[in-house]
């Protein structure tokens, strides 16, 4: 795989020139223990809602082992996309030894799998009747914790249980009558609907560039009140606010830097906070704050270049619409979000903002926010020196560079996604991705830690090389915190020494210039003896081996010329509306009905009630846009999987219990059908009773209709 393009004609250094394909679809590739093709229609939805193109495959049925062993199987051929391991635990036995037994088999397998994408391993809900048996329900907790355990220890494998589903998406009656023993569909839609929006925002997680700051306004946000008016201690911390406070408290535990962004008298929240130490929050859980009367917009602007990161790093997150309305006609980049009016909404309306989602939490997460403190006294201290010289030599400065290793490669990964400003490619890589190309034997893999006098900054750099007819870096990369130090250019004498032993004369390094990346090009261009050709998607730099072994940092003006200027950005992706999705899409139901929407098909003709919602119902199995009377299910592409299915949907909508022989039949069109379920909410009236029962209801007269009506009024108040 090749990221770059760079043609050459200065030095005889023979590079790839080939067309990067188009971007391919996100795959989800899904193995399960019952039938899981009712996912496909949630995965699609999904995709329109995001704007991504998803593609949903599945592995045989119940043949996970079989599809996990085989070297171009369905798991192992996906490079672009997450395996999901959907399993029940009942679907392993019928008993808990063999149960117990099966499941240690496929634990066995699991460690032993390459696996070239993220993976999650899902425990779905076992039916009511397997959980019945008080013992066996116990037992199954044991195996459950034993899975978990394992899950743990796999390299690139997420643990999913369906408590954390459920926890997020709650569905009452999550087993479909019946469909488990008809065509082992064992859940209804609304399950599906949740298990496969758990998966999505499983997949958008773990691939999208990650937000790195919240910025909070304090009044009516933070607590309820407004500090300046009602005092220091007439603020009220009521339990919506404590929930958004325990929230945000946790996101910070997992990596995001909060700030505050308040028009307010700044010593006016700072007394709230000396005067209520019980609040969740407190001073010190903020990087930076900007508080006064000024705009908000720029005060977010000033708070990106404090703590320097961009825009499209921050969450910004206000009770005021308006204020939101304003920072994001200032700052189109930041994602504002305006919280509900009823407070009462505030916890579960944060718990449905995909934006806050991080699945893999490393640990230069848990310490960020003192790494960032660290950056920001060796900066303060950078500013007071009177010899930059002086400071140097005085910093202790240790940069430790390493070969990748499973237990580094989670943080790898994580850099490539947070890495904007110093990062040569720009190209985003799962851990899987990464140790894809390290076990294909064409790449090599560094680290790099960091540590001076004012602290250890953790696992700050990235390098990816490889080699054609010289060494070439595929990515080289550096954490904005450990700029400013000479990092980037002890990393560059490493590769100096790499190419050295291996006898080559030549590092190439290839730049793809994004709207953030202009400190690489900078350090790019200060390199002596650099040659710089124009590609494809921006240049090569080419350095005699010669030049950059032992090469250091020389603090001296910028070298003379100007930077090379930027290649216009692509197109910004199409903004997600994560607000709409926590306000619209948080349930299950709403999902289904959202989804049905889209699909609903139109009945030609005059009809019943039933006819219209049958044809509904038929329209969204079989994706037709209208359906007459006479139509045939199975001609319309109706096929024995989408027959239990549509009886699942009839049982849900109608109330009604069908058999297998009710639909599946050759002739068998929708007015026929309608009139099965009629007949069945009439108590099991056959052909002929029914069409007497219609003669006797068109011969009365009005009062005799309005007579039998009022006589069934105190039965129906019964019912």
């Amino acid at each position: 795989m090749k990221f770059w393009q760079p043609p050459n004609d200065r030095i005889p250094v023979t590079l790839s020139n080939t067309t990067n394909p188009p971007a391919a679809a996100f795959r989800f590739c899904i193995g399960a223990t019952f039938t899981a093709d009712p996912l496909s229609r949630v995965i699609s939805f999904w995709g329109r809602r995001l704007s991504q193109d998803f593609e949903t495959r599945f592995a045989p049925y119940h043949q996970i082992e079989q599809t996990l062993l085989d070297p171009a199987g369905l798991f192992a051929a996906n490079r672009g996309g997450i395996n999901a391991i959907l399993i029940r635990l009942e679907d392993f036995g019928q008993d808990l030894g063999r149960i117990r037994s099966n499941i240690h088999h496929l634990l066995d397998v699991l460690p032993s799998v390459h696996f070239t994408a993220p993976s999650v391993l899902c425990l779905c809900p076992a039916s009511v009747a397997f959980n019945s048996d008080p013992a066996r329900l116990r037992d199954a907790r044991e195996i459950e914790s034993m899975i978990s355990s394992a899950a743990a220890g796999i390299p690139g494998m997420q643990w999913l249980h369906y408590g954390e589903i459920a926890r997020q998406y709650p569905v009452e009656d999550y087993e479909a009558p019946g469909a488990g023993q008809l065509g082992h569909i064992p859940y209804t839609d609304a399950w599906y609907a949740a298990l496969g929006t758990a998966l999505v925002r499983f997949a958008h997680a773990i691939t999208r560039p990650p937000y790195k700051v919240v910025a909070l306004d304090c009044d009516n946000t933070l607590w309820s009140g407004i500090c300046g008016e009602d005092g220091p201690t007439g603020v009220v911390l009521d339990e919506p606010r404590r929930r958004l406070q325990e929230f945000m408290l946790r996101q910070r535990d997992s990596g995001m830097l909060l700030a505050m962004a308040s028009k307010n008298n700044e010593s006016d929240v700072i007394e709230v906070f000396e005067n209520n130490p019980e609040m969740p929050l407190q001073l010190r859980h903020f990087a930076a704050w900007r508080i006064n009367w000024e705009s908000k917009g720029e005060n977010l602007a000033a708070l990106a270049r404090e703590l320097d990161l961009g825009a499209d790093s921050f969450i910004f997150v206000d009770d005021n619409p308006k204020e939101c309305a304003e920072v994001e006609s200032i700052s189109p980049e930041t994602l504002a979000i305006p919280l509900p009016a009823d407070p009462a909404g505030i916890e579960r309306f944060l718990d449905h903002l995909w934006a806050f989602d991080r699945p893999v939490v490393t640990e230069e997460d848990r310490n960020r926010n003192a790494y960032y403190r660290q950056s920001r006294e060796f900066s303060a201290e950078l500013r007071r020196t009177s010899s930059l010289e002086q400071f140097l030599a005085n910093l202790n400065l240790e940069v430790r560079i390493q070969p990748l290793t499973a237990r580094s490669l989670p943080r790898a990964a994580q850099l490539t996604q947070r890495t904007n400003q110093f990062n040569f490619s720009g190209v985003r890589r799962t851990g899987a991705e990464i140790q894809n190309l390290i076990d294909a034997g064409s790449h090599q893999c560094f680290t790099v830690d960091v540590s001076d006098r004012f602290g250890d900054y953790g696992l700050v750099g990235l390098m990816i090389v490889t080699r054609e007819n010289g060494l070439v870096i595929d990515s080289f990369l550096l954490s904005c915190r450990a700029l400013g130090r000479g990092v980037e250019h002890r990393m560059m004498a490493f590769l100096a020494e790499l190419a050295s032993r291996d006898g080559s004369s030549v590092v190439a390094a290839p730049l793809v210039p994004t709207r953030r990346n202009a400190p690489a090009r900078q350090f790019l261009e200060g390199i002596e003896g650099a040659v710089r050709s124009a590609s494809e998607t921006g240049w090569t730099y080419l350095f005699p081996v010669a030049a950059i072994l032992g090469l250091e940092w020389k603090p001296v003006a910028a070298a003379e010329g100007p930077a090379p200027a930027a290649r216009p950005a692509h197109a910004a992706a199409k903004r997600i509306d994560y607000v709409q999705i926590a306000r619209t899409l948080s349930t299950p139901s709403q999902i289904v009905t959202e989804m049905r929407r889209q699909s609903r098909g139109a009945l030609a003709g005059p009809s019943t009630a039933t006819e219209s919602t049958l044809a509904e119902i038929w329209a969204d199995l079989l994706k037709v846009p209208s359906v007459e009377l006479s139509d045939n299910f199975f001609d319309l592409g109706g096929h024995s999987l989408l027959a239990v299915l549509l009886l699942v949907r009839i049982h849900e909508t109608f109330g009604v219990e069908l058999s297998i022989d009710d639909v599946y039949s050759s002739g068998l069109t929708l007015a026929d059908l309608s009139q099965r379920i009629d007949l069945a909410r009439l108590g099991g009236l056959d052909s002929a009773g029914y069409a007497d029962l219609l003669r006797e209801i068109e011969g009365l007269s009005d009062e005799e209709a309005r007579r039998l009506l009022a006589e069934s009024e105190p039965e129906a108040g019964r019912a």
